[in-house]
């Protein structure tokens, strides 16, 4: 660990409803989308909260888990538990190289420079608004591929979410669920719950590596703060889901992109 990185965790003083509403908000837009917010959490972490940027990256770890966990049971009242395990394979295919990912990208995430992190942050927001972009405008097919390629990209595939994730301590669902329907010819609502069980051992992996290195530090400081924006977080994605089509993808998804990309432009100027 980089020395500006081993100082003392800060400690958020800022108001409950702030914090409540805040993890609310990024829950109603994660759930209009389908997803859990993570991608929007962490920068706000960051810039509103003052966390450095790793310590925002292991608070939104450890908020992307408690989301996941919550919403695995509503997903399989959509997606039968039966019929998403009878697609075992595909969830072993990717973790075979998410599990590896996870791994590597929190070490890489532990001993980089924060200067340097707040960097990759910056370009890998990019790399989310146009995979957001992406998924929510365009059809995706199928690559319909022989199982011999199949299975070593996906591997691959597996590996560069498992780094992402970790890196932006994000469950990676808005990568596993295009990568589920283009290399595995899986139906969207499939897709969704399929990701949700790759993205919990594969967040589990990371948080193993974090906290190898004290890095778990700033939960132990901010356990108020945690439960209270978890709370926020999780309400707000039910809301979100409640509101899932009200608003076209037409409009809400590049509203939504341009926002990362803000995002992406403060993390790069920041210190």
């Amino acid at each position: 660990m980089t020395a500006d990185q081993n100082l003392a965790p800060l400690r958020s003083t800022h108001p409950s409803p702030v914090v409540f509403g805040t993890g609310a908000a990024i829950g109603v837009l994660g759930g209009m989308i389908g997803l859990g917010g993570a991608e929007f959490r962490l920068p706000l972490l960051i810039s509103l909260f003052g966390f450095a940027a790793l310590s925002a990256v292991i608070l939104n770890k450890a908020l992307s888990l408690v989301v996941v966990l919550v919403a695995l049971p509503a997903r399989l009242t959509a997606v039968s538990a039966s019929e998403v395990l009878s697609h075992w394979p595909v969830a072993v295919n990717l973790l075979a190289g998410s599990l590896l990912g996870a791994w590597v990208g929190a070490t890489w995430a532990v001993r980089m420079r924060s200067s340097t992190l707040y960097k990759v942050l910056a370009g890998l927001m990019v790399f989310m608004a146009a995979a957001l972009l992406v998924t929510h405008t365009t059809t995706l097919g199928t690559l319909a591929l022989p199982l011999w390629a199949q299975v070593p990209l996906g591997v691959v595939a597996g590996f560069g979410i498992g780094v992402v994730a970790a890196i932006m301590g994000v469950a990676g669902g808005e990568l596993l669920i295009p990568t589920i329907v283009l290399l595995f010819g899986q139906d969207i609502k499939t897709a969704g719950s399929l990701s949700l069980l790759v993205s919990l051992p594969t967040m589990l992996v990371a948080f193993a590596r974090y906290s190898r290195d004290g890095s778990f530090a700033v939960l132990g400081a901010n356990v108020r703060f945690t439960v209270i924006m978890a709370a926020g977080s999780v309400c707000g994605a039910v809301l979100g889901g409640l509101l899932l089509g009200v608003f076209p993808d037409l409009v809400l998804i590049p509203v939504l992109a341009v926002i990362l990309l803000v995002s992406a432009v403060k993390l790069a100027r920041h210190d």
